[in-house]
């Protein structure tokens, strides 16, 4: 989610107590990601509802007692709670609080495999599946398909990945497929990578070399990547036979070109200086 002003600082307040939460309470974060979920894909359908929600005319606690009418009963407690804090925060844009509540539940789901020690896996799986949607037109169609049902879409993605993918990708990969809300496929499985490495507090570099990298050569430009950015770095590693022999880096909206040996040595000599 890209927020800007009073959204900004409404989604920092409601990812803090989601963590809060998760870190002093049993709450099943895979529950929270599931219902969160739900609520996120009622409040996208239903505007006027959002909008009254995000109305800095209303007073906070009545839009607070609102959401707990509207879900009480229907979801949890804790979900109820967060739902209703976001409510009471300062919106800039009625569909920023949507985008946040997903945002959400994609975290809830991403706690689950950090939990259990498979984070690393599920971006590596997630990166991984976006190319292999960008390389297969008919595969991407399908799975983009407006005429397409939400249950059709969501079982391709479920026979794709059933058995080669963590249950927590699995997830996440259908939510977006049955869910777009908007945005192309390819949009959305860079965000929820990028989301996926900033849980591990590591910045994303795509990087594209002509060869396969040796185990050596990720650890010095890992390494060297790292100091530059003053932040551990997680690698996304992709072969491309047109790189010519050397290498693409892309973090964030900087790109780097050059050599693999070239770059590596110049960021060592800038780190030396």
């Amino acid at each position: 989610m890209t927020a800007t002003g009073a959204s900004r600082e409404a989604l920092s307040a409601a990812r803090e107590r989601f963590d809060a939460l998760v870190d002093s309470t049993p709450a099943n974060p895979a529950v929270l990601a599931d219902e969160l979920a739900s609520v996120t894909a009622l409040f996208n359908r239903e505007v006027a509802l959002r909008r009254v929600l995000t109305d800095p005319a209303q007073p906070a606690e009545a839009k607070a007692d609102l959401v707990g009418r509207l879900l009480g009963g229907q979801v949890g407690g804790a979900t109820v709670d967060l739902v209703a804090g976001m409510a009471r925060s300062r919106w800039s844009r009625s569909r920023d609080l949507v985008d946040a509540l997903e945002e959400l539940a994609q975290i809830a789901d991403l706690t689950v495999a950090q939990r259990d020690g498979s984070l690393h896996s599920v971006e590596d799986e997630l990166f991984r599946f976006g190319r292999i949607v960008a390389a297969n037109a008919g595969l991407r169609s399908a799975l983009t398909d407006r005429t397409a049902t939400e249950a059709a879409k969501g079982n391709l993605v479920r026979e794709l990945l059933e058995g080669r993918a963590k249950p927590v990708t699995e997830r996440l990969v259908v939510r977006l497929v049955t869910q777009p809300r908007g945005r192309s496929l390819e949009a959305g499985l860079d965000a929820l990578s990028r989301l996926a490495a900033e849980r591990r507090d590591r910045v994303v570099a795509v990087v594209t070399t002509a060869v396969p990298l040796s185990d050596q050569q990720k650890q010095r430009l890992g390494a060297a990547l790292a100091k530059l950015y003053g932040r551990a770095m997680h690698l996304n590693l992709d072969v491309d036979p047109e790189v010519l022999g050397g290498i693409r880096v892309q973090v964030g909206d900087e790109v780097i070109n050059g050599s693999i040996a070239d770059r590596v040595d110049e960021a060592s000599r800038r780190l030396a200086g």
